[in-house]
């Protein structure tokens, strides 16, 4: 692919001046109405050492106004970062709606930089499935790779090295880039191609005259821009209506056996022993870096809270964090709905607990209509590529949901009524969510049939139950963990 690429291309810098005022006036132009129609836009560029990539994006940044765009700086994978998920920095980094975000570097800083590594076609995917995730969502995404000859980075690496200014600049990995050109370009090309889809192509940029260079991607940002905004302003047509299989109704729950119960000097003698087993499985976890993600759904009033409680008691606070899920604040509509959790997912050797999660895409917002039918569809897919991802990065992953039946549910919502201390968990919204119960049967079926997978399995609770229930959850950690860990449960 990149050995194909004429290289000659320039333009005169006569030319270059009045084309270049006449493309920043268009783009400026072009990022007030994108801000107006708050699309947000991620320009990404790659390329070789020294092919300019600083210049470039110093270039274009001088047509846009300053007070919306952000610019990223991205170095290889290490140190916290590399304690997290590979993707969790990148989703942190997205832009809010109506801001442009600018990448020197990007997602594909591993799969450009260890093209021989393991991880290497995981990290392909991961880069096309976020990718195509937030172009779902209304992103506009704008990939750029920079590329040079071997005798011109050669020569551009000299000239850095040796200016006492500049010469921080040039390290051995950029020296052997230089050497190894061919074997690199090759490789290069390899994940421009694998990456390279109909919603998010890469532009190659020959970038041997810097004027050429910056006319070419100014003009592509332009077109880009303009196309999206005539996307955002035609009418969209609407999908159709999802065919919600008999498969997925009343499938799962209603086989639910809600009968089971254990004694209360069970119980007890059983918390104990479960919850000594996990406060040194937690000590373990941290020991040798193994994340820990639980996920908590349920209907209202099933025992989420007390479930979390016993599951937390024993445990080092300084080692979990229990994230509660509501109601999105402004800055997080502003982004991408899976933003919010990725800002909360833990490093290595730690624990995140999600009171509700992700999952509400597919559950409130789309029976109260908070989303639209695309986008709790797409979710699906959006839900297992998360986990996916969560997975990758060698995380335990427990998923439960909390099962009561109505009557259970009336009996629970009764008591907080009549309790003071208690009066508070209950809610208007509490009521009107009853009202719905067979909806949300069905859409709880859905998911936890096409969001069960073999790395993120779910766990549904019998949870009339509180003892019983706050057991199964306490268990099912404590034995995902010692698998994980190859620790023999029964010594």
């Amino acid at each position: 692919m990149l050995t194909h690429i004429d290289l000659s291309k320039k333009m005169s810098k006569k030319e270059f001046k009045p084309k270049y005022e006449e493309l920043s006036a268009t783009l400026s132009a072009l990022q007030r109405e994108a801000r107006k129609l708050k699309i947000p836009i991620i320009i990404v560029f790659e390329g070789w050492a020294a092919s300019g990539k600083g210049t470039q994006i110093n270039m274009l940044l001088q047509a846009l106004d300053p007070r919306g765009f952000e610019v990223h700086t991205t170095k290889p994978t290490a140190g916290e970062d590399a304690m997290y998920p590979y993707l969790c920095r990148f989703w942190k980094k997205t832009p809010a709606r109506g801001v442009i975000s600018i990448f020197d570097h990007s997602w594909y800083i591993d799969p450009f930089t260890n093209p021989k590594s393991e991880k290497y076609p995981a990290r392909c995917q991961q880069c096309i499935d976020f990718e195509r995730e937030l172009v779902d969502d209304g992103n506009l995404i704008i990939k750029f790779f920079l590329h040079i000859s071997k005798k011109e980075q050669k020569k551009r690496l000299a000239e850095l090295a040796e200016n006492e200014n500049t010469s921080w600049r040039v390290d051995e990995h950029d020296l052997e880039q230089n050497r190894r050109y061919d074997d690199k370009c090759a490789e290069f090309s390899e994940t421009i191609r694998l990456t390279d889809t109909p919603y998010c192509p890469w532009y190659i940029v020959e970038a041997e005259d810097k004027e050429y260079a910056a006319v070419k991607i100014m003009s592509v940002v332009i077109a880009k821009i303009q196309a999206q905004i005539e996307l955002m302003q035609s009418p969209r047509p609407n999908p159709d209506d999802f065919d919600q299989l008999s498969d997925y109704r009343n499938y799962v729950l209603n086989g639910v056996d809600l009968t089971k119960t254990i004694s209360k000097d069970e119980y007890k003698e059983q918390l104990l022993k479960l919850q000594s087993r996990l406060r040194l499985l937690h000590a373990k976890m941290y020991r040798e870096r193994v994340p820990l993600v639980c996920v908590f759904e349920g209907w209202d009033a099933a025992g989420k809270g007390g479930a979390i409680r016993r599951l937390t008691e024993k445990l080092d606070p300084r080692g979990y964090n229990v994230v509660p899920s509501s109601a999105p604040n402004d800055i997080e509509k502003a982004h991408n709905h899976l933003w919010r959790y990725w800002t909360k997912m833990p490093k290595a050797g730690h624990a995140a607990i999600f009171d509700r999660s992700w999952y509400g895409r597919v559950m409130v917002e789309r029976i109260e209509g908070f989303c639209t039918t695309d986008e709790w569809q797409r979710a699906y897919r959006e839900i297992n590529n998360i986990e996916r991802n969560l997975y990758d990065a060698d995380t335990v992953i427990c998923k439960f949901w909390l099962h009561i039946d109505p009557d259970e549910q009336e009996k629970r919502f009764m008591e907080r009524r009549d309790n003071p201390q208690k009066s508070w968990k209950l809610t208007d919204e509490d009521w009107r969510n009853r009202e719905k119960w067979d909806e949300y049967v069905t859409a709880v079926d859905e998911m936890l049939v096409r969001t069960s997978t073999p790395y993120a399995p779910w766990t549904v609770v019998e949870a009339n139950d509180k003892y019983y229930a706050r057991i199964k959850v306490l268990k099912t950690v404590v034995e995902a963990l010692e698998k994980r860990m190859g620790i023999d449960s029964e010594k």
